[in-house]
């Protein structure tokens, strides 16, 4: 009836949703289920979990919940084509008579009447000695997600646009001290947030240097920043390294199918319905504001509940 692409938070909640709806329901994910929640240390936000849980075991939580009512799980099969009855399929002679979509896979083609998109994000990474060995021990993308984490503590983020001035100031609340390192000499944040910026006594900027390399012992201790005009370095202190540089969708596969924002994120309506009917949208991949677990598993919900309204009228 159904396909999920994508095994996150979003992706998960919908299969325990349509499974339970009794909608033979195929979830694909391209590597294991979880995405960046799986390699998260400890999420202390999710509803449910007052001393926090680990991300592996979250995920695995949705994941057993999924399978306990059906949904069938395909890990490390990446779907790499999506093909909509008006595009011409692979297959035709099968369901002629209905709108299918077909998706294409590494290990083969499936069909379904129905697409539940729910591939996320990955956050652009600085590719620097120490950032991927310590992602999840000070290393992280996400200020609203381990903020709490770093109380009383030095912390840095990079970047400096909109995104990492406000990650900058969410991290005053809890931080001792936060340092905004950014490559150019002035940054790019709107100016009432480079105002808060300066007028902040726990904020400081470091402008016109770049990120050179992360290290620590068992957790993150130091980062090395290097002046780009005069190749000065400088070691900070530092209990935290908050990358706020971009993200970017995992929505390549779907060029030309749905309509997408200038940066490639799925424009939904509410009801999580794309441009394209049958397809639907969900988590980090969807054009919005906020990004969370908590907001992925509604999506994921509303997704469901649409999805079997429009199986009930095109299955």
């Amino acid at each position: 009836d159904l396909i999920i692409i994508g095994g996150g938070p979003g992706g998960l909640t919908a299969g325990i949703y349509t499974s339970r709806e009794k909608l033979k329901t195929l979830l694909l994910e391209k590597g294991l289920c979880g995405g960046l929640l799986a390699i998260t240390d400890l999420i202390e936000n999710y509803p449910g979990f007052p001393e926090g849980i680990k991300g592996v075991d979250l995920i695995a939580k949705f994941k057993k919940q999924a399978e306990k009512f059906g949904t069938k799980i395909k890990e490390f099969e990446e779907v790499k084509m999506v093909k909509t009855s008006l595009m011409g399929l692979r297959f035709p002679q099968i369901h002629a008579d209905k709108k299918t979509i077909e998706v294409e896979t590494n290990n083969g083609i499936y069909s379904a009447y129905a697409v539940i998109v729910a591939t996320g994000s990955i956050p652009k990474m600085l590719n620097i000695p120490g950032e991927s060995e310590f992602r999840g021990k000070g290393v992280s993308y996400c200020a609203t997600c381990d903020g709490p984490l770093f109380k009383d503590k030095g912390v840095v983020v990079v970047g400096g646009g909109d995104a990492a001035a406000e990650e900058a100031l969410f991290l005053t609340r809890f931080a001792r001290k936060v340092i905004l390192v950014h490559r150019r000499n002035e940054l790019r944040a709107t100016k009432i947030l480079q105002e808060r910026l300066r007028e902040n006594k726990k904020t400081e900027l470091l402008l016109n240097y770049i990120p050179v390399s992360i290290k620590g012992k068992n957790f993150v201790e130091t980062i090395i920043v290097k002046n780009k005009e005069t190749d000065e370095e400088k070691q900070i202190e530092t209990a935290g390294v908050f990358i706020s540089v971009g993200f970017l969708p995992n929505s390549k596969f779907l060029e030309g199918i749905v309509e997408m924002n200038e940066t490639g994120y799925i424009k939904t309506n509410e009801n999580m319905e794309t441009s394209t009917p049958g397809i639907y949208a969900v988590g980090d991949v969807r054009a919005k504001r906020v990004r969370q677990i908590a907001i992925a598993c509604g999506e994921g919900t509303i997704a469901a509940i649409s999805a079997r309204d429009y199986l009930k009228k095109n299955r």
